[in-house]
């Protein structure tokens, strides 16, 4: 194929189209007409020969091969932003706007007090954070990385590992003075503590409780009056004093430390739960992607 540089703009306006999740969104940031962007993109299905967008007059999203093609030069592109930038003699190659998908926890309890830090570190990069209950398709929302607890699923996506955290169990000072604290994994069982659950997702039920010590495991027949959807619910819950709750070390150990929680049965804290990071997979990662997983990297750790 010979190149033509019809197709590297062309390759921009799907980027932007796919960022801003419109065509009209896309030319005002491109400062170009909505008809100017669809023409670019109609000029690039017709060179390519896939079409690359459904469009409805609701909405428009990525075909199959729409996106095994975005998810294909999305990186390349930024590769080549990044090169000319470096061409250029600037050091800010760290710049433009960073879309990121993160689950509640990770936002809340980890990423939102650093963002500061994270933004004057970079401060020609731009960040936009989604806080979603499923990290959804990355490519056809627009995302360029997503954080996510527990582990991956099968997927075109890298997936790298930025920490393991132990799963703890805990309860309010006022529930321990009211109800005692349980010696054994089995004290939990069958109604005799009021245990907080949360519900799985994919099941619809709620999540098993298991204890771990070493390579010995101990199912719990937990239960309990309170059932959430929310991880914030059910900290907020705990520190009311509602009851036990099983909690993830990397955002309950402030609060055992600060004495608003009481880490319970703490011989049987070895289960852990993984964070992975994910983004799209290819030889070059885009360097605001880069300082991006470096960032959560350290303030993971």
């Amino acid at each position: 194929m010979v190149f033509d540089s019809r197709l590297l703009s062309g390759i921009g306006a799907v980027s932007a189209v796919v960022e801003a999740g419109s065509f009209a969104r896309a030319g005002e940031a491109m400062g170009l007409t909505q008809p100017a962007v669809s023409r670019a993109v109609a000029r690039l299905e017709e060179r390519v020969g896939v079409r690359i967008f459904n469009r409805s007059a609701r909405a428009i999203s990525l075909t199959d091969e729409g996106r095994s093609f975005y998810e294909a030069v999305s990186p390349l592109l930024a590769g080549i932003q990044d090169a000319a930038v470096r061409a250029a003699g600037n050091r800010a190659v760290v710049r433009g706007r960073l879309r990121v998908n993160v689950d509640g926890t990770f936002g809340h309890h980890l990423l939102s007090p650093r963002l500061g830090e994270f933004l004057a570190r970079y401060p020609e990069l731009a960040v936009e954070v989604g806080v979603r209950d499923r990290m959804g398709d990355l490519v056809g929302d627009g995302f360029d990385v997503a954080v996510r607890f527990g582990e991956p699923e099968p997927s075109s996506l890298k997936a790298r590992l930025l920490l393991r955290t132990r799963v703890v169990t805990c309860a309010a000072p006022a529930y321990v003075e009211r109800h005692g604290q349980p010696r054994t994994p089995q004290d939990l069982s069958h109604g005799q503590h009021h245990c907080l659950l949360i519900r799985n997702d994919a099941t619809g039920r709620p999540y098993d409780w298991e204890l771990h010590r070493g390579k010995k495991s101990v199912a719990v027949a937990a239960s309990g009056a309170l059932l959430v959807t929310d991880t914030g619910m059910l900290l907020g819950a705990c520190l009311g004093g509602a009851g036990i709750a099983q909690l993830l070390d990397i955002y309950a150990r402030d609060l055992i430390t600060a004495g608003r929680l009481v880490h319970l049965l703490q011989d049987w804290s070895d289960e852990t739960f993984p964070l992975y990071a994910f983004h799209h997979a290819s030889p070059i990662v885009p360097a605001k992607v880069q300082a991006f997983l470096d960032f959560v990297s350290e303030i993971a750790a």
